[in-house]
Order: structure tokens, then C-alpha cells, then sequence
């Protein structure tokens, strides 16, 4: 599938790829910008759309540094010899494409992690380079041992050969032109006179450009020069080798291609994202049927624009009318711009977009002469509105701007009025702008075509650019005519050449702008009601909120009292429970232990639970399981799931599937606590949930006020779980000089779960 050029020359398209290439990171990513075309894989376009969004809130791509390497790649695998910095450059670019890969690895959201695939591991061609290589592209000392050894041996060797060629300076004073020690064609070399050449012993080796100075190795020196020269002949061999295969190396990497592709494919998405941000783009919608609907759809390339509602659908053919300049064309474009970035894999200028995916976009804008085929403006208009007729289907997009303009009004009414009704037939889908007054009649009574304008101010004679579906609009042309001062004979020397039609749809459409304008007050008189009320909702509910926030708290200072007082009632019974131990004061205290212990517990603060109407179960509550024809008790609630201790085992159920067991009712009065009267001794000690620490010393305590109250039997709930809690209670059960025997409990009454301990009378 190929759009039409001309129509996206036409919508200002390649403005929008050239946004996106200057916000491009790399060359690779670049090219691909410039080179977006529209696509019409439906799968293509949400996957693509899933990346920008990844990389919007996913993953921050940063992918600067990255050199377009695909000319020295291609250098190397034709076995040219590339240099230092070719290298270094290449294995920083591939560094950074795996450095791009590990942090879409580790914060990607899925979509990026699909397309990072494409990026190769390079990781043992860069280490090479950058171990052989230092910053500025020379091969280091260590890239090899024989390297290092010729560089360890040139540097003492040139240093003999200055301090020699030093020492010779006083004896060659004579004849030298300067006195210092040179180096030419890599041999070190005393400046000599010219005219004194021939007087010294020794190779001449260059001369100064003015003929004066002769460059002279002396004699003495010729053997180190030579062995010099041979060093570094054999370094330079050296290093070209070490060049050769690391050049060798990138060649023979086959995936550098991938890399670099998938580079700027990523590169690519980040633009996007970054125009996304830079222009407020949102994500569009892919819709079915040939439904448009765009909300707040604004044009992105022009300056503060007024954004507008675009709907198509029932409604297949938008026709906007109304006085030039007044936005008409602009309108046409923003929905062409939105269908051609939706379906390049880009977010829109829209606040939301339901768009259809479509085959091409038709588009006739714009007044185009053409010399060379000797085409005036019309027949250029007609050379386009053939092509749209020819291919208009329920899979296109048409825009037509100016419909038939530029001939005699009545004929190109005509024929407009008869291209819209071959579009209509065709099913295609579009907007069409126009001046032309019987096209507005027309729309009036055409199923499939709606009218539309553009909003003006007659006082101001300014344009809103604002769409007003459903009412056409007007020229103005009188209107503005006697605003600029016109004599009034000759406005009415008009009104009556308009005739009587045309008078008549003026004041018409003059009629519904009135009425319109009416109804629009009526709205936002209607719109303001309806705020205050929303607003008087809203403090009435904060102070619901308030209220509640206020109860919540005081249930939690009334909790957090009822739980000090429970605590200090505890250690108090700890205390007696001491005191128990000493011989004579046990009788009392244990009567003492009795009464404080009864009104610690009538004191704990029950859990505060969120009441839920019809629902009264809770923990510790027995309730009747009847897909498993037994009761149980709640041990824990898990939202809607409840886990239910019947007999040995646990399940989990759903609330809706047990019933609440009621609790049998006391018969008589409730039993006194006040004063001496007597009171039950509870022989079952819930430990589960305790330390191993405290839960030992509980018991400790339990058995000692059990066997002070001449009770022989306690029942220990440890439960199951590791059974840690278990070997340590039993353990301490077989120290207890208070204990005569234990053993679990039953089966069907807790099991391993619950230890049965007799206490010594």
C-alpha cells in the first residue's frame, strides 16, 4: 500500500517527519524519519503505537553517541585495514546499542523488550578494541606482548642516542648551524652548515628548504640509528597486525548489520515519543465501520490553534461552508494529519481519536495551475476530482477543498452537487468545504450529508475557527460590506440583485444563528445550575467524610484506652500469679486472680470491624460448611474466602457458601462478677500467634494457676503450622514439676494441633 505523494505533500506531512528527524539522536534514526510513509497493517500500526507508549512511560531512550558505523563495517568485510579511531568509534557505538539493550531489559513494560531483540551481544569484539585501543585511537603498550617489548627497547635506545649525539655537540660546535639534535626521516641528525659539509664525517639526510643546513647522522651513531629504524619498522608491524585483527574481528561480527537497523528503529520510536511530549499528543483508538471521531482535534503545526469536535460515520460527507479565512481548510487538514500519524504508529493532536485505518487518503486542496501542461486552475481541480472519483471507497478518506470553484457558480454547483452524490453512492467517507449556497440546501435535505461552518464575528469581522456541525454558513458578504462602510443605496442595490432565493436563505441561516446563539445561553445558564448543584454535592459530601474520619478516630482512641487497660490488667494478673507461689497467701490470691482476670476480659477491646449488612461472621465464629456437611470455626477472613478449621483439617470457602451457627443463649440471669462470688476457671490457653518466649511463659503461668486452683485438666491451642511452637511447649511440659501428663488432643478436637496437659492435684 502506497499513499498518494500528492496528498501528503498536500496535508503538510513531510513537515511532520522533518519534526520528527530533528528530534532523531543518530543518522540511522534520522534516515528513517524522513523515509515514514503511512501503513495499512492494522497490526503494524497498535504494535508501533505500543512502543511509542512504551517509551513514553516505560523507558527513557538515550541513545546519543551511537555512530552510523555501516560504511567502515562495509570497509572491513572488503578487507580494507581500518584505523584506530574507525575501531574505537565502532566499538563505542556497539557499546552503546548493548547499553540501550540492558536498560529496555530491565525497565521496559514489554513492547520495547520485542524490538531490543534486534540488538546483538558485541561484548567480545568491544572488549578487544578497548583494551587494545586507548582514547585517542593509538594502539597501547599492552595490546601485545611483542609490542610491548619493541616500545620497552626503543624509548632507552633513543635515549642513548641523544645523550651520544649531545656529548657530540662541543666537538661539532664548528660546523653546526644550530646547536641542538634533530630528528629527520626517523634518524636523529645534527644541523651542518652547508658550507661545511664536507668537513664532517657522517650520512647526509635532508636538507633545509633554503639549501644553508644539511642534516648529517654522524658516524658514530650510524649503528644505533640503524638498529633504531629496525625497532621501529618492526613496531609498525606490530601495530598494523594488531589493527588487521581487530579489523578482522568486526567484519566477521554478523550481527552489526541487525544492530544498526534496530538502532534506528529505535531511534525512530523515541521521536515520536518526544513529539509526542513536545506537541500534547495522545494515543488514538483504531475504530471499525468508517467511524470518525476526534475530540478537540487541533492542526500541530499551527500556532495556538482552536481545537475542534470531528465526527463521521452515519454522517458520511462533512460540508463546511462560510467566508474565507475563517479556518475551513485547516479543519480539512487536521483530520487528514490525524489519519496519516495514526497509521504512521504516532500519537495526534487530539484531546482522543477513534480513527479507521484506511487504504489512501483522496484529497483535491489548494488552487494548482499547471504551465507546462497548459491546465488552468480548474482543469487542474478536474484532473484531481477524477482521480478521487476513481478510487473513493468506504476504505478512503476524501477531502475536497473550494468544491467547484473557479468556473461559473452555477455550473460548478451543479457539478459539485453531483460528485457529492457519486461520493454517497461509493460509501466513501469525508469532509468537503465550499461557498457555493445550493450545496448548503442541498445538504439540508441529503441523507449521508451533513452541513457545517465555521464560526465569524460580524462586529469584529474576526473568524472564531470554531466548527459548528449542523448550520451553514454564511458568506457575510453584505454583513462585511456595510461594517467597511458601504453606501446604503448601494447595499440595497444588492440585497435586491441577490434575489429573492437568495435573500431568503440569508435570512435563514441569519434565523438559526439567532436561535443558536439563544439556545447557547440557555446551555450555560443550564451548564452553571448544574455546577452549583454538583458543588453543593461535593461539600455535602466532604462533611459525610469528614464525619466518618472523625468516628473512625474516636473508635481507635477508645480502642487504644481499652487496650491499655487490658495490658495493665494483665500484668497485674501476672503479679498475683507470682504471688501464688508464696505459701500462705494462695487461698486469697488466687480468689483476687480469679476476679481480676474476669474484668481484664470483660475489658479487652474487641477488633473493630467494618460492619457489613447481612454478613454478621467474624473470627472465632462457628459456621455450617454444607459441601462438606460439618461445622466449624473461622480462623481467618481472606476477603470474600474464609478458612475453616473442621476437625483436622483446613479449607477455604467462600462466605457466600457457609451459614452463620447462632450462639446457644444463656438460660437465667448472666452470672455475677462483682464482689467474692465464683467464677469459672478457663482451662483453654490460646498461644497461637505468641513468641516461643512468651508463649512458654503462659503456660508456665496457666499450669501454676490451674494446679493453685486444684484444676486438673488444661487445654493448650498451639496449632499446627512448622510444629516448632509445639516441640518447645513439650519440651518445657517435661520440666514442669506441675505436670503429670500430656497428649494430643483428639482428632476430631484439634489433633496435633491442641496439647491435652494433666495437672498434678
Amino acid at each position: 500500500m502506497a499513499f498518494d505523494s500528492r496528498a501528503l505533500s498536500a496535508l503538510d506531512f513531510p513537515r511532520v517527519t522533518a519534526a520528527l528527524a530533528e528530534r532523531s539522536a543518530t543518522t540511522l534514526g534520522r534516515e528513517r524519519a524522513l523515509a515514514l510513509l503511512p501503513s495499512d497493517d492494522r497490526g503494524r500500526i497498535a504494535r508501533e503505537l505500543d512502543e511509542v507508549e512504551d517509551a513514553l512511560f516505560g523507558v527513557s531512550l538515550s541513545l546519543g553517541g551511537i555512530y552510523d558505523i555501516r560504511e567502515v563495517h562495509a570497509r572491513s568485510q572488503e578487507g580494507r585495514v581500518l584505523t584506530g579511531q574507525e575501531l574505537l568509534n565502532a566499538a563505542y557505538s556497539l557499546d552503546g546499542a548493548m547499553t540501550v539493550k540492558r536498560a529496555i531489559n530491565a525497565n521496559s513494560r514489554g513492547p520495547l523488550r520485542e524490538v531490543a531483540l534486534g540488538l546483538g551481544d558485541h561484548s567480545e569484539l568491544v572488549r578487544r578494541v578497548l583494551s587494545s585501543l586507548d582514547r585517542e585511537g593509538n594502539v597501547r603498550d599492552d595490546a601485545s606482548h611483542k609490542l610491548r617489548d619493541l616500545r620497552r627497547r626503543i624509548e632507552p635506545l633513543r635515549g642513548r642516542i641523544r645523550d651520544k649525539l649531545t656529548n657530540t655537540l662541543e666537538q661539532w660546535s664548528e660546523v653546526l648551524q644550530e646547536h641542538l639534535v634533530t630528528i629527520r626521516r626517523d634518524r636523529y641528525v645534527l644541523p651542518v652548515l652547508a658550507s661545511r659539509v664536507g668537513s664532517v664525517q657522517g650520512i647526509i639526510v635532508d636538507s633545509s628548504a633554503t639549501g644553508q643546513t644539511y642534516f648529517v647522522e654522524p658516524a658514530a651513531i650510524t649503528q644505533l640509528n640503524n638498529e633504531l629504524a629496525r625497532l621501529i619498522l618492526d613496531e609498525e608491524a606490530e601495530v598494523r597486525r594488531i589493527l588487521i585483527e581487530l579489523t578482522g574481528l568486526l567484519a566477521q561480527d554478523a550481527d552489526v548489520p541487525m544492530t544498526l537497523a534496530t538502532v534506528g528503529e529505535l531511534d525512530l520510536i523515541a521521536s515520536k515519543a518526544k513529539l509526542a511530549r513536545d506537541w500534547h499528543l495522545n494515543r488514538p483508538e483504531e475504530s471499525r465501520g468508517g467511524l470518525y471521531d476526534v475530540r478537540e482535534g487541533r492542526h500541530p503545526l499551527i500556532e495556538n490553534p482552536v481545537p475542534n469536535d470531528l465526527q463521521l460515520g452515519e454522517t458520511k460527507l462533512l460540508l463546511i461552508t462560510g467566508p474565507n479565512m475563517g479556518g475551513k481548510t485547516a479543519t480539512l487538514k487536521t483530520l487528514g494529519l490525524a489519519v496519516l500519524m495514526h497509521q504512521c504508529g504516532m500519537f495526534v493532536a487530539a484531546a482522543s481519536a477513534k480513527l479507521p485505518v484506511v487504504r489512501d487518503i483522496l484529497v483535491d486542496i489548494g488552487d494548482e495551475q499547471s504551465i507546462e501542461a497548459s491546465l488552468s486552475t480548474f482543469a487542474s481541480h478536474l484532473k484531481h476530482l477524477r482521480y478521487v472519483l476513481r478510487h473513493a471507497a468506504p476504505d478512503t478518506l476524501v477531502l475536497i477543498d473550494e468544491l467547484g470553484s473557479g468556473t461559473d457558480p452555477n455550473e460548478g454547483a451543479a457539478l459539485a452537487q453531483s460528485l457529492i452524490e457519486q461520493l454517497l453512492a461509493q460509501d466513501a467517507r469525508g469532509v468537503i468545504t465550499s461557498h457555493l449556497a445550493p450545496l448548503k440546501l442541498f445538504a439540508l435535505e441529503t441523507p449521508g450529508l451533513k452541513n457545517a461552518s465555521m464560526g465569524f464575528k460580524v462586529d469584529t469581522l474576526a473568524p472564531t475557527f470554531h466548527l459548528q456541525v449542523g448550520q451553514p454558513g454564511r458568506s457575510y458578504a453584505l454583513a462585511i460590506a456595510d461594517r467597511m462602510g458601504l453606501p446604503k443605496d448601494v447595499l440595497a442595490r444588492a440585497e435586491s440583485i441577490l434575489g429573492t432565493d437568495a435573500g431568503l436563505m440569508e435570512r435563514m441561516l441569519e434565523g438559526l444563528e439567532r436561535e443558536r446563539a439563544d439556545l447557547a445561553r440557555e446551555l450555560e445558564v443550564a451548564t452553571t445550575a448544574r455546577r452549583e448543584a454538583e458543588a453543593e454535592a461535593g461539600r455535602a459530601r466532604q462533611e459525610r467524610e469528614t464525619l466518618e474520619v472523625r468516628k473512625n478516630e474516636m473508635l481507635a482512641e477508645a480502642a487504644q484506652k481499652a487496650e491499655s487497660l487490658y495490658a495493665d490488667a494483665v500484668e497485674r494478673v501476672r503479679t498475683l500469679r507470682s504471688r501464688a507461689q508464696e505459701d500462705g497467701a494462695r487461698p486469697r490470691v488466687m480468689q483476687e486472680l480469679r476476679e481480676l482476670r474476669t474484668a481484664a476480659q470483660r475489658a479487652r477491646p474487641a477488633p473493630i470491624v467494618r460492619e457489613e449488612r447481612g454478613d454478621p461472621i467474624r473470627v472465632g465464629n462457628k459456621v455450617d460448611v454444607p459441601a462438606y456437611n460439618a461445622q466449624g470455626q473461622v480462623l481467618e477472613m481472606r476477603g470474600d474466602d474464609l478458612v475453616v478449621q473442621l476437625g483436622v483439617m483446613k479449607v477455604s470457602v467462600k462466605r457466600r457458601d457457609v451459614r452463620l451457627v447462632p450462639e446457644p443463649k444463656m438460660k437465667g440471669p448472666r452470672p455475677s462478677f462483682v464482689g467474692t462470688a465464683p467464677s469459672r476457671f478457663d482451662n483453654e490457653l490460646q498461644l497461637r500467634g505468641l513468641g516461643v518466649e512468651e508463649a512458654v511463659e503462659e503456660l508456665r503461668a496457666a499450669i501454676a494457676e490451674a494446679r493453685a486452683l486444684r484444676e486438673k485438666q488444661l487445654r493448650v491451642v498451639h496449632g499446627k503450622g512448622m510444629g516448632v511452637l509445639r516441640r518447645t511447649l513439650r519440651d518445657y511440659l517435661k520440666t514442669d514439676k506441675n505436670v503429670d501428663s500430656f497428649h494430643d488432643a483428639e482428632a476430631n478436637q484439634g489433633g496435633h494441633g491442641v496439647t491435652i496437659v494433666n495437672v498434678k492435684a
